[in-house]
């Protein structure tokens, strides 16, 4: 699904990544790990086209996710309709005057036919029907992560890209959470520091060292020692 080839980024005198070389097939539910500053929101913002590399190609379902090939509009709404992203930074994601309009809103723009139908199916799997004449800013840290979910899930994306998904959500909407996503039969990413939670977010596991480096990749099985973490830099 992804191919990730030799893939080099900079920003000023800072290396984010260095010949990353990463394979994600259809399917896969994985979880991203490591320390802040190892490019784990980077990864995702090159995986959903928001940044581009310096060098090295990034390829999704075999085609080449570059600006000029994204600048045709049958692409572009292709690619946004296949390949969702929830930001770490939720209220960068809201600016509609409703919780329904801003369900809606990514439905609406790609011309689905069913825009009603989808708002309230994923209101009312992310607990959000009481608010969805509620202006969005107005609500809790723990709602506005459900609503950006919802807004992600109304596009029925074959990728979920997640940011922290957990982070404001509370120790059983966090469960619901998980159910919700481990049902999905679609490929997920999900990058967090919650090591309590992360063995459950997937059954491949991507630790990121310094300059992106890819300190380890497999099974959540033997992703999880002390030695491994440590390394990382993920416990002390």
């Amino acid at each position: 699904m992804f191919s990730i080839q030799n893939v080099t980024l900079k920003r000023e005198d800072h290396i984010v990544f260095e010949n990353l070389n990463l394979t994600i097939k259809a399917g896969e539910k994985i979880v991203l790990l490591g320390i802040n500053g190892s490019g784990k929101s980077t990864l995702l913002k090159l995986m959903n086209a928001l940044e581009f590399p310096d060098s090295g190609e990034m390829l999704y379902e075999g085609k080449a996710l570059t600006k000029s090939a994204l600048k045709h509009k049958q692409v572009n709404e292709d690619f946004r309709r296949n390949v969702g992203l929830v930001f770490q930074n939720i209220d960068a994601m809201l600016f509609n005057p409703t919780v329904y309009d801003e369900i809606a809103f990514g439905a609406r723009q790609l011309e689905f036919d069913d825009v009603d139908a989808r708002v309230r199916n994923y209101a009312e799997l992310f607990g959000l029907t009481p608010y969805l004449n509620h202006v969005p800013f107005k609500l809790s840290g723990g709602q506005k992560q459900k609503l950006a979910l919802a807004c992600v899930m109304s596009l029925s994306p074959k990728v979920l890209l997640m940011d922290e998904p957990t982070s404001a959500l509370d120790p059983a909407s966090t469960a619901k959470f998980m159910e919700i996503i481990a049902a999905q039969p679609i490929t997920t990413i999900t990058a967090t520091h919650n090591l309590a939670i992360a063995p459950r977010l997937g059954e491949r596991v991507i630790i990121l060292g310094e300059k992106g480096k890819i300190l380890y990749d497999g099974s959540s099985e033997n992703a999880f020692e002390i030695e491994l973490l440590t390394k990382a830099g993920l416990i002390i």
